[in-house]
């Protein structure tokens, strides 16, 4: 009020108003503002959290006085819902509360309810899309795409800026009876939901808000995607709609199984879920613990939340970005709230008096290194402590709220906070509002919700008294592993002979002599803090914590064995590059004209061999898994059997359909919705034992592709199919009999090529040729970024007995521990207080997952594979928060 109203923000340094226009433009930071006073109104409900009623009553009626929300200016339709229109309806909702109360705000009659339905109706120009998403921005008076608007060109939005609507705009459907605000709302979130991911169930970061397709498609619980997931989990809670859950649990599902890898939170692709999209977080993840606690799950939110903790006491303060290995990545601190939110949180579900130590620390660090005349200034860089002439609406609206509560006692308080949810800027809306105007049908079916059969959701409510009944220090023995996970990224070598004088040790299990059915092995990885982890589509994955290893020398030993694997796997892989082969169905009605890509066998016969191929009608044989003896041999004889992926090794399937008499065999993968357009070629292999044996071909199938057969079963019995090493033309097969000339892709999409002879000869030519580039597509089903992608050279020695593939991948999630031999294993240069960001990395420093099943692709092919998805790299670098 002194230095900076009626400005949007006030401007620390300069003891000054930032009013837009008049100072050098920001960019999309000042979308934020929009004359409208924002940080007064961002900050009404705080004023009323902080016991200051008096100001609260000041303030309010300075806001209805003076504040125009008519202005001819264009604003963030995100950043205005959630601070102004937030700040309005946290406002009001805690004006009637004191006005009930019977001391202030007597005089109170609704007037920023009013104000709040008038900036609503000014937002809803923007959703005047086919899709429901809003454009980005809107022109509070002219609206979107007007002559004068200045904005409607725009084709793309984050998710975030799309999805974080419901709450607001609900409330104030509710508040006011006008439901209009909450269908739109509620139609943006719908369009969201449907565009996910349908087989990692992953939504992108950027989508065109036209066509819905996914501009940016790297995904994670940080910037641009952050409060989608808050919003889902909350509009749960305060409109009691159940697909909102059901949304959320699927969401989170998809986030545990692929984002979260304790303590960090990795960007991931849509498409191929197990690649890391980038090698840095950004500091709005720091939300999500407070998110976990409030879904119930406790033990990730305090993993994160302590790591995060680590970083902060390393550099005082969150940098906007840092490295997989805790260095900065971009060195800014705009004093964002999102820690001192989690801690909140964490405290109020524990009790563990350790997360007011935690706050402690930030109000100390805010005062001592942030706090200037004129309030706090941002952080230009943690590193250096220089300042930023900043400071944001919501450092007030949230920092100030989450730490003030974290330290109050009930009795601090005039209200009880547990009738209020907050927003994601921290604004209050009371819980009542869920049985008041319901103008929307609550029953807002989810489409093609899969229940989960998960851990994850054995809580949903979290309560101290139940989650932690017998153990007071039940936060305190998770976080004791993570506790010097910070410094332990940069530690002092230390060499074999200080650790083990005289011990006798014995040697480290090497990678070649490794059994993955071997007790003694899996106990010695234990104690290397290596992981086994065996994944739902049967591969296997390696995951290395070296903070988790008995002990520095057995750290060095798990890197070792890391490296070894990297080093075993790329030398099978000059070894075996076998070729997409192709099952075509050749009976009526399709006569050849459906090509399905296949993966090739490492046993058995092979097709490019036998140019003939094999042909014969299929059979689905029992058990449909293939690892045991076969139930149904007289269906099965002198046919192509069809069988499941899964519960043992490809070569026993083998074993079992030839005994019963099959001709060769076809295995289903059990992933659903798995299909060659977007996983690189499978390959599978042997059981490390002699598989000369095995004399018939056997091919492997996408679930996508396999379901085409299965279909064709379904409706035409008899199907018979030619398994070879490539598509055969239709002529051939039926010795010149007429056939249409069409081709249909696994896709099923029909391509005319009843063409003159010369096209066809040249689309023959064309197909040849992109089947010898595909040649080079690896078995991998996610590979990593920097195509570190190998095999194994036994592969009994690298698959349990109830896999059926050999498929394991590598994460070195710390594996920066120096390694003896320092050719092989560099030690990483760290700088104290890492003043100068390394983005240098060696191959097994870098934090992508090493994953192979049995044959790996060379890099160039990997980089034609995934050329959008480096695109997208490349993109997201360029990008700022």
């Amino acid at each position: 009020q002194e230095h900076a109203y009626p400005a949007d923000e006030l401007m620390p340094l300069t003891c000054r108003g930032r009013v837009r226009g008049q100072e050098p433009s920001r960019g999309d930071v000042d979308d934020a503002l929009g004359k409208f006073s924002l940080t007064l109104i961002d900050t009404l409900d705080t004023l009323v959290v902080l016991n200051k009623t008096k100001e609260f009553e000041e303030a309010v009626k300075k806001v209805i006085k003076d504040v125009n929300l008519d202005n001819d200016i264009v604003v963030s339709v995100f950043e205005t819902n959630i601070r102004v229109l937030g700040g309005l309806l946290g406002g009001h909702s805690v004006a009637i509360m004191l006005k009930e109360k019977g001391e202030y705000m007597q005089w109170y009659n609704g007037e920023l309810l009013q104000m709040a339905k008038e900036l609503g109706y000014k937002l809803l120009p923007a959703f005047n899309t086919t899709s429901g998403l809003p454009y980005p921005r809107v022109n509070l008076k002219f609206g979107v795409r007007h002559p004068e608007a200045r904005t409607g060109t725009e084709t793309d939005t984050c998710t975030a800026c799309a999805g974080t609507l419901i709450l607001e705009f609900a409330a104030l459907s509710r508040f006011t009876g006008t439901s209009i605000f909450e269908e739109y709302a509620r139609k943006a979130l719908d369009f969201i939901w449907e565009k996910r991911q349908r087989s990692s169930n992953l939504v992108g970061v950027t989508i065109n808000i036209h066509t819905g397709d996914w501009v940016r498609k790297d995904s994670g619980v940080g910037a641009g995607i952050d409060s989608y997931y808050e919003y889902l989990l909350k509009a749960y809670v305060l409109l009691g709609d159940d697909s909102f859950l059901e949304r959320f649990n699927t969401h989170y599902d998809a986030i545990m199984r692929y984002i979260s890898q304790p303590p960090l939170l990795l960007d991931v692709h849509i498409h191929k879920p197990m690649l890391n999209a980038r090698t840095w977080m950004d500091s709005l993840l720091a939300f999500f613990p407070g998110l976990q606690v409030l879904k119930g799950d406790i033990r990730p939110a305090i993993e994160t939340h302590e790591m995060l903790y680590q970083v902060i006491k390393k550099h005082n303060f969150l940098p906007e970005a840092f490295t997989t290995d805790f260095r900065v990545h971009w060195a800014q601190h705009p004093l964002r709230p999102e820690f001192a939110e989690s801690t909140y949180f964490l405290y109020k579900a524990t009790g563990d008096p350790y997360y007011l130590e935690v706050g402690k620390t930030l109000i100390e660090n805010l005062n001592k290194y942030a706090r200037v005349p004129c309030g706090f200034a941002a952080m230009k860089d943690v590193r250096t402590g220089s300042h930023e002439d900043r400071m944001d609406s919501f450092f007030l609206a949230e920092m100030f709220k989450y730490l003030y509560l974290l330290f109050a006692d009930k009795e601090d308080m005039i209200f009880d906070i547990e009738d209020y949810i907050f927003t994601t800027e921290a604004h209050l809306l009371p819980l009542w509002l869920s049985t008041t105007n319901q103008t929307i049908s609550k029953k807002n079916t989810t489409t093609e919700y899969t229940e989960l059969d998960d851990s994850n959701f054995d809580w949903t409510c979290p309560n101290t008294q139940i989650l932690f009944p017998n153990d007071p220090m039940f936060a305190q023995s998770i976080r004791e592993p993570l506790k010097n996970v910070v410094d332990k990224s940069c530690p002092r070598g230390i060499s074999r002979a200080e650790e083990s004088l005289g011990s006798g040790p014995k040697p480290p299990l090497r990678a070649r002599d490794f059994m993955a059915s071997n007790p003694e092995h899996l106990e010695i990885l234990k104690k290397m803090g290596v992981s086994l982890i065996h994944l739902k589509d049967g591969r296997v994955q390696l995951v290395q914590h070296a903070v988790q290893a008995a002990s520095s020398l057995d750290a060095e030993d798990g890197l070792r064995f890391m490296q070894e694997m990297i080093e075993l796997s790329s030398q099978q892989q000059k070894e075996q590059q076998l070729p997409p082969r192709a099952v075509q169905i050749v009976s009526h009605p399709f006569f050849g004209r459906v090509v399905l890509t296949a993966g090739p066998a490492q046993f058995g016969m092979d097709l490019s061999k036998h140019k003939a191929g094999t042909r014969g009608f299929v059979a689905t044989i029992k058990p449909y898994n293939g690892c045991s003896e076969i139930t149904n041999p007289e269906a099965v004889k002198e046919k192509i059997a069809l069988m499941q992926r899964g519960q043992c090794m490809f070569a026993e399937k083998a074993r079992n359909i030839q005994k019963a008499g099959a001709i060769g065999g076809i295995v289903i993968d059990d992933n659903e919705g798995s299909s060659s357009d977007t996983a690189p070629l499978f390959q599978m292999a042997g059981d490390g034992k002699n598989t000369d044996d095995i004399t018939i071909p056997m091919l492997f199938l996408f679930n996508k592709e396999g379901n085409i057969i299965l279909d064709a079963i379904r409706e035409y019995e008899a199907v018979e199919v030619l398994l070879s090493d490539k598509a055969k033309d239709r002529a051939t097969i039926f010795k010149g009999k007429m056939i249409p000339n069409y081709i249909i892709d696994s896709n099923l999409e029909m391509e005319s090529m009843d063409q003159k002879s010369s096209e066809n000869d040249s689309h023959k030519q064309s197909s040849e040729e992109a089947a010898s580039a595909s040649q080079d597509v690896g078995a991998v089903s996610e590979g990593p970024e920097e195509g570190e992608s190998s095999d194994a050279t036994d592969p009994e020695s690298l698959s349990p007995a109830d896999a059926d593939s050999d498929s394991i991948s590598i994460s070195n999630q710390d594996s920066s521990i120096p390694g003896t031999d320092e050719a092989s294993a560099p030690e990483p240069a760290c700088t104290q207080g890492d003043h100068q960001p390394q983005e240098q990395k060696t191959e097994t420093e870098s934090n992508s997952k090493v994953n192979w099943d049995n044959k790996v692709q060379p890099m160039e092919s990997i980089l034609a594979d995934w050329n959008e998805d480096i695109e997208a790299f490349e993109m997201m670098e360029k990008d700022e928060l």
